[in-house]
């Protein structure tokens, strides 16, 4: 599958993170509660364990903003490998946004971090090349998110829609001037309602 996809857990009021991010709270203040869906909830249901393949299906290449490969800003002042220990789940190269270069670093099971200096667009093209014919998926975070749907490379967005209200934090929707997708699939739990949006044509 050659597709561009994301999938982001997202609360009613448009957040998938909440205010404060830290290295002690990686999602936010109460960002973790748009993922109980996925993280050992008693309540999930079989939506919940189908909407989880979408999220873990094997891609090609991954590109994900810095600030979701961990809590560092500015320059590299500390030894950092990401949240994920030795073997991330991304087992393909991941193309990190970063303002600030930084070598490569090859964890265990086929993930290598890349740091691209060049933007969005310069990031995009090369998971793209990486990924050949087995696509990309956009990993996150909120601003690399944004920077895709304006870019228009996302073929398949799935949204996980939390029934919660966070009031602040990180949206992924903040200047998209258009929504040039429709619902294909919609699944249901207590925990979230999992909508998969493939892009068409905007009218």
């Amino acid at each position: 599958m050659s597709d561009t996809t994301c999938h982001m857990s997202i609360s009613l009021d448009g957040f998938v993170a909440g205010p404060g991010q830290s290295r002690e709270q990686p999602l936010g203040k109460r960002g973790l509660e748009l993922h109980t869906w996925h993280i050992g909830d008693p309540r999930a249901n079989d939506a919940d364990k189908i909407a989880n393949e979408w999220l873990m299906r094997p891609r090609g290449a991954y590109v994900m903003g810095r600030n979701m490969y961990g809590p560092i800003r500015g320059d590299w002042d500390e030894e950092w490998t990401g949240w994920w220990g030795a073997e991330p789940p991304y087992h393909a190269p991941v193309f990190v946004l970063s303002h600030h270069a930084h070598d490569p670093i090859r964890m265990d099971g086929g993930t290598t971090f890349h740091f691209v200096t060049e933007g969005f667009d310069a990031a995009y093209a090369a998971a793209r090349q990486a990924a050949g014919d087995q696509g990309v998926d956009i990993a996150g975070g909120a601003s690399t998110v944004r920077q895709a749907l304006i870019a228009g490379v996302i073929d398949e967005l799935t949204l996980d829609v939390a029934p919660v209200l966070l009031g602040s934090g990180e949206r992924i929707f903040d200047g998209v001037e258009s929504f040039g997708f429709e619902p294909v699939e919609v699944l249901h739990s207590p925990l979230a309602t999992h909508i998969r949006y493939r892009r068409t044509e905007i009218r």
